[in-house]
């Protein structure tokens, strides 16, 4: 079950929402929230803003019960532009600035600021909510590229033509690990590591250069206005003294360790904001994920599953249910590997191979999954198919489908196969003609890899 069809499970529960309730509100049909319901697909990318606006309409905390569920957790093959916008408003405070807070990512054209205080967040749960030290920027700029290196280089999305943040992390020559690729890195603690160990002071120094600086103006508006901000870096260079005499008065996020912006390489954090996170993190964690989202969203507007690919998975889901389906396949039919030749069945080890990359699609839908050897599964990677193999794919993908429809129960069948009628576009009645299977192959498949390849993901050449 997706993140975002657990959360809707999750809230209709908690909330005691009818099915029907929320079908009518969305203007959908009762079987498509049966379905979401249940974890059979996920809503799409351009419904979670409509589901949103809707649970509010009917009650504003199911509304933000289910962002926290969807985002304090973390497809539709090619979904259309959509923008989204902050849901929830942060928790109001008598003692810190909260509408400067809420404006810190007010007219942002780049990812620093985003991964700057997500970063913060980050640092302060692990360091259970410490006030006293400071914040190296060395200790900040690792945590952003950790942050940005799943999105960017794992998952291959943009961050916009000009953010350096994706050309640094390009630069790195890191040697990733089984436990970083499979998300069994906790907290990305050796993702870090093995970001450190390439002694990126270059880079520490760039990303640094700006953005500690400029992330403090909503909270310093009456001090900054006698400053010419039309001069090169003037307002940086005078930043560390502004927050440092308004520290007390204004309580601005942080301050520096020290006044002379040559000397700087560190923040320091006001006590009340700390304390301010410590109480609401959920919740700001969720905003800022939120706010996050948005600006992936407008770089990447075809992207499938974007919501899956923001932040590291916490385990990739089982594929026990895919793997019954193939050996039950296998049982009666020997089928062709279609990368190796080799022949497969029901006595050989196979592997689940995504014929799109995973990290592409970021789902374990039955019709991109074909079985294939292990060590061929491994070699493959995440690497696109040839696309002389599709008419092969496809052919054993229909097998299946027939095979399953004769030795399955009608409802078993129907349950297996409900990703392909959903995703390919194609009636449960033509699943088991190959050309309407094929036809709707072409209609998802090729466009897909056409996407993924200028994404940049390689084909693979075996």
């Amino acid at each position: 079950m997706g993140k975002a069809a657990e959360a809707l499970q999750q809230t209709l529960e908690q909330y005691k929402l009818g099915q029907s309730q929320l079908a009518k509100a969305l203007g959908v049909e009762r079987p498509t929230v049966f379905r979401w319901f249940h974890g059979h697909t996920d809503p799409p990318a351009q419904t979670m803003v409509q589901i949103c606006e809707v649970l509010r309409t009917i009650d504003p905390s199911a509304a933000d019960f289910f962002i926290q569920a969807f985002l304090g957790s973390s497809p539709d093959p090619l979904p259309p532009p959509v923008i989204f916008t902050a849901p929830q408003v942060l928790p109001d405070s008598d003692r810190v600035n909260v509408a400067a807070l809420s404006a810190i990512f007010a007219n942002t054209t780049n990812s620093y600021k985003y991964l700057f205080f997500t970063a913060i967040l980050e640092i302060l749960r692990r360091r259970q909510f410490e006030s006293l030290s400071s914040i190296s920027f060395q200790e900040l700029v690792i945590e952003m590229l950790a942050s940005a290196w799943y999105p960017h280089t794992y998952f291959k999305l943009s961050f916009g033509k000009q953010d350096q943040i994706a050309q640094k992390l390009d630069t790195l020559n890191l040697n990733i690990s089984e436990p970083i690729l499979k998300f069994t890195d906790s907290d990305k603690k050796l993702l870090r590591k093995t970001i450190l160990d390439q002694n990126p002071q270059d880079i520490i120094n760039a990303l640094s250069r700006y953005v500690p600086f400029r992330l403090l103006n909503p909270f310093l508006v009456n001090q900054l206005k006698g400053v010419d901000k039309g001069k090169g870096n003037v307002l940086d260079l005078a930043m560390p003294q502004i927050a440092a005499d308004a520290f007390e008065s204004e309580q601005p996020l942080y301050k520096f360790n020290s006044v002379k912006y040559a000397e700087v390489n560190a923040i320091e954090l006001h006590p009340a904001w700390v304390s301010y996170f410590e109480q609401h993190y959920t919740i700001v964690k969720g905003w800022a994920a939120w706010e996050w989202l948005g600006y992936m969203q407008r770089r990447n507007p075809s992207t499938p599953g974007l919501m899956n690919k923001l932040f590291m998975p916490t385990k990739r889901d089982s594929l026990a249910k895919q793997t019954k389906f193939w050996k039950l396949v296998l049982k009666y039919q020997p089928l062709t590997c279609i990368y190796s030749g080799e022949s497969l069945d029901s006595s050989t080890p196979i592997s689940l191979d995504h014929y799109l990359p995973w990290s592409f699609v970021a789902h374990d839908q039955l019709w991109n999954l074909i079985p294939t050897l292990p060590a061929i599964n491994s070699a493959k990677s995440n690497h696109l198919p040839s696309p002389s193999l599709l008419d092969n794919f496809i052919k054993i993908q229909h097998s299946a489908l027939v095979i399953s429809h004769n030795q399955m129960k009608s409802s078993e069948w129907q349950g297996f196969v409900e990703p392909y009628e959903i995703d390919l576009g194609i009636s449960i009645e033509k699943l088991t003609s190959f050309e309407d299977l094929r036809e709707a192959y072409g209609r998802v498949i090729e466009p897909l890899i056409s996407l993924a390849k200028t994404q940049g993901f390689q084909v693979w050449n075996q």
